[in-house]
């Protein structure tokens, strides 16, 4: 195991987003150091497709590591490992042997394959696919991506066939560019998101890729999440750093939000909002339509979650301010939205990708309902930030359904939980505190500290769960009945938006 030296000062994660990529440097006791971000194009060549270029989200992410090690004064010495986060799912084809991707990068938004998963539930194959992997079959995962790539792309399966392709999600390609090709691997975390890969052998299952038409040789190694993957290759200019921990963007949130004990629950507020509940070394199966996921490995020991997403949450308020143009900075919602004492009987169900769970319904698209002639700007916005609130209240919903352990309190993190306003309505919904911590950059911090016990710079999990400190805690004040009938009408209208392509209307 490579070990760290008393000089190495840093640890260096990368968090590849969903918009955006980061670097953040990370000190000993988990504080940042330097933080760089880089936005990347969206592409959405026809309604309900989204893709990324592959080479921008590697280009993006290369510079802005080297610019966050700048920005922490620190010499390539002082960085004892890197962590890789990433958005999951997103599914990435590349060449073996020129490492040029097949294709853009399918996003986990995408729904093309929402026909394909249809067929597969409707031959029979959903218990067959929540039996070994913990997932409901959707577009939303890898697994269907994947096979579509192979029939559309011209020569993709040829060349698949001959082993001349690798399959990733982001965290393979990272690592697959940071090591310069050396390294075609994942973790467990990331393996599990992809419908493929059998969460109690915790290996890929020849039965799915049987199914989807996959073959094997196009599959990365499965590792641990803490571990030496490889390290960077000297050909990019930089240290010669081990790659030491791997998570998924959720997964990685729930470990640095230390969530390390059956019960403990987070929620992230990103583009989408993911809720993850650990449950232990035993997989929950769920009843309420809920994922049961890995959640990570460590030191030999799997831990897996009760895991519910939601596909836009912070995304509306960049509709809001890019489709609607009602604000030039997204920080601004909070402001408009105080200019109304509520919602004025407006809501907003963002289903512009469907809803995730625990409706499952690809066919359902965004609605605005409740307008008046006394409607402004200040109620839609009001709406839109309720309608994350009200989504992962759903999920909690279901996920004490499924593990029947009560919410003590809702640990929160991601880019809207900043947002006062929406944390004091999350907390008024749920009637539970939501407590948001010091570092709310808990995605990048959890990748840091996965790297960090793998190579000695952090001694174990408990010395880390001391760093965890509170920022705030936002504690209910809306009375049980007031929140119970705003839920009841929000049902209302989520009812009113499921199904709309499938009811011989739009595309």
């Amino acid at each position: 195991m490579a070990k760290y030296t008393p000089g190495m000062r840093y640890i260096l994660s990368l968090d590849q987003g969903t918009t955006s990529s980061r670097a953040i440097v990370f000190d000993r006791e988990g504080a940042i150091a330097a933080v760089a971000q880089k936005e990347f194009r969206q592409i959405f060549p026809r309604p309900g497709w989204v893709e990324h270029d592959p080479q921008e989200i590697w280009a993006t992410q290369f510079a802005v590591a080297a610019e966050a090690v700048t920005r922490a004064q620190a010499s390539p010495a002082d960085i004892a490992a890197i962590g890789i986060t990433n958005q999951r799912e997103t599914t990435i084809v590349w060449d073996r042997e020129t490492g040029a991707p097949v294709c853009n990068a399918i996003v986990w938004q995408d729904r093309r394959t929402a026909e394909f998963c249809d067929r597969l539930k409707a031959d029979g194959h959903e218990e067959l696919v929540r039996s070994r992997t913990g997932l409901v079959i959707d577009a939303y995962f890898s697994g269907s991506k994947l096979a579509w790539i192979l029939e559309h792309v011209p020569g993709a399966r040829a060349r698949a066939e001959a082993g001349r392709l690798a399959f990733g999600t982001v965290d393979s390609w990272l690592v697959w560019k940071l090591t310069g090709g050396k390294a075609h691997v994942t973790d467990v975390s990331n393996a599990s998101r992809t419908m493929l890969f059998n969460i109690h052998t915790l290996s890929w299952d020849e039965d799915l890729l049987r199914l989807l038409g996959i073959p094997a040789s196009l599959l990365p190694e499965v590792r641990s999440s803490s571990e030496v993957y490889g390290r960077t290759s000297p050909s990019l200019g930089g240290g010669d750093w081990p790659i030491a921990g791997m998570a998924g963007d959720q997964q990685a949130a729930l470990f640095g939000q230390m969530c390390v004990s059956p019960g403990l629950t987070k929620n992230t507020y990103g583009t989408g909002c993911f809720l993850l509940q650990n449950t232990g070394t035993k997989p929950v199966p769920s009843a309420n339509r809920l994922v049961t996921t890995v959640a990570w490995q460590v030191g030999g020991r799997t831990e897996y979650a009760l895991e519910g997403s939601v596909f836009i949450g912070g995304a509306v308020v960049q509709w809001l301010r890019d489709g609607l143009r009602f604000f030039d900075r997204s920080a601004e919602v909070e402001t408009m939205a105080a200019t109304v004492p509520d919602n004025g009987g407006v809501y907003l169900v963002p289903a512009f990708a469907g809803l995730g769970a625990p409706h499952w319904d690809p066919y359902a698209r965004g609605l605005l309902i409740g307008l008046t002639r006394g409607t402004t700007s200040g109620h839609i916005a009001r709406a839109a930030l309720e309608s994350i609130a009200y989504q992962v209240s759903d999920l909690l919903e279901a996920v004490h359904g499924d593990s029947g352990i009560p919410m003590r309190e809702l640990r929160v993190d991601g880019g809207a939980s900043t947002n006062d306003t929406l944390m004091q309505f999350q907390a008024d919904l749920l009637g539970v505190p939501v407590v948001r911590p010091a570092v709310t950059e808990t995605t990048a911090l959890g990748a840091a500290y996965l790297a960090g016990l793998a190579v000695g710079f952090w001694g174990s999990v408990e010395e880390l769960a001391r760093h965890w400190k509170a920022d705030r805690r936002f504690e209910p004040a809306m009375a049980p009945g007031d929140a119970e009938r705003l839920r009841t009408r929000w049902s209302e209208a989520v009812a009113r938006a499921k199904g709309w392509t499938s009811a011989g209307g739009g595309s």
